[in-house]
């Protein structure tokens, strides 16, 4: 074990050594520790990290274990070198807090030719007095709150990622908004929908029939499914095509619309370079063509919503073939792939 780093967590009276090891000494060293205390969450089917042995193979970097130590002399260990020769000694006796899960996708790994097992994996390793003191600190990293859902995840990358006014774009909370900045702006919540599609690849990334927790799982597993060294464009380019297109009144009304937008962006993903080719006005009357051909559709025989998004996506996903069709044309696809 390599420590880099000391800090306190104040909150527990303890010691936090920030270090690293390699995969072969991780899974030598604290896969015998995951069964030792009772208050460790259970493993998970795994089927559930499939994904995540493969991204470990292709040799993506592992987010940091914490494992434990319950120490009456932790305040001697607040130095680099004590702290790395009182772990070497004393591992055996340590305990995984968190990482239980990545620790046994690393375990069934170990055989695999693909696996770099000289590769390294960080640790957090705490140090305190008592055991009530880490299984609080558990909790707060495991199930201390309701986790967070893909949207408020997504929110919250987007405030600290996007600055939407530098990038041309007005977009505005719904609750903060006045009714003349709301009739100017994108919804918030619409970008929210609109990135999450975007990362599915796919509109349907809500279902008020399904419950929200169970929703939100689909919603994880189909952008999990989704390769990231395969992502075809980056959300800053469906920002920059709203930007692009957004003065002409009927595509910013047509964009306004959350069906609309959500839809064009899980499609435009797959071919940006088009769409982000297109003037305002050959995007109008793209769209002015879209409209035409959905305007034939027996409203009282679909979900009028649902097929939007559908056929939005669909439309821009395969753009350069659909670019040069006429309405009639375009219904008579859309008709082909709506028939059931």
């Amino acid at each position: 074990m390599n420590i880099l780093d000391i800090e306190t967590d104040e909150v527990i009276n303890g010691t936090v050594a920030i270090g690293y090891t390699s995969y072969k000494n991780a899974i030598e060293k604290f896969i015998p520790l995951i069964d030792k205390t009772e208050f460790q969450r259970k493993r998970q089917d795994k089927k559930f990290y499939r994904k995540l042995e493969r991204d470990i193979e292709d040799g993506c970097v592992i987010p940091p274990i914490t494992v434990a130590l319950v120490t009456k002399g932790y305040e001697n260990l607040n130095n680099i070198k004590n702290a790395e020769e009182y772990i070497n000694k004393n591992v055996e006796s340590s305990f995984v807090l968190d990482g239980i899960q990545r620790l046994n996708t690393l375990s069934r790994l170990k055989d695999s030719l693909d696996l770099n097992i000289d590769k390294k994996i960080y640790v957090n390793f705490i140090f305190c007095d008592s055991v009530e003191k880490l299984l609080y600190r558990m909790i707060t990293l495991n199930n201390g709150q309701r986790p967070m859902t893909p949207r408020h995840q997504v929110e919250i990358m987007m405030a600290n990622a996007f600055d939407f006014e530098d990038l041309g774009v007005k977009v505005v909370s719904e609750k903060e908004a006045t009714m003349k900045e709301a009739r100017r702006s994108f919804r918030k919540a619409d970008i929210v929908q609109a990135y999450l599609a975007f990362m599915a690849e796919s509109p349907i990334i809500d279902n008020k029939k399904i419950i929200e927790e169970k929703m939100d799982e689909l919603l994880v597993s189909k952008i999990m499914s989704v390769e990231p060294s395969n992502y075809k464009s980056k959300f800053k380019d469906f920002i920059s095509s709203l930007k692009n297109f957004q003065d002409d009144p009927d595509n910013f009304k047509w964009l306004k619309v959350t069906n609309n937008l959500v839809g064009f962006a899980a499609g435009m993903k797959f071919s940006s370079d088009k769409i982000l080719s297109l003037h305002s006005d050959e995007f109008q009357r793209q769209i002015l063509k879209f409209e035409e051909a959905f305007s034939d559709f027996n409203p009282s025989r679909i979900k009028v919503g649902t097929f939007r998004r559908n056929l939005s996506c669909e439309f821009f996903k395969n753009f350069d073939t659909y670019q040069h069709m006429d309405s009639d044309e375009l219904l008579s696809e859309f008709s082909e792939l709506t028939d059931e």
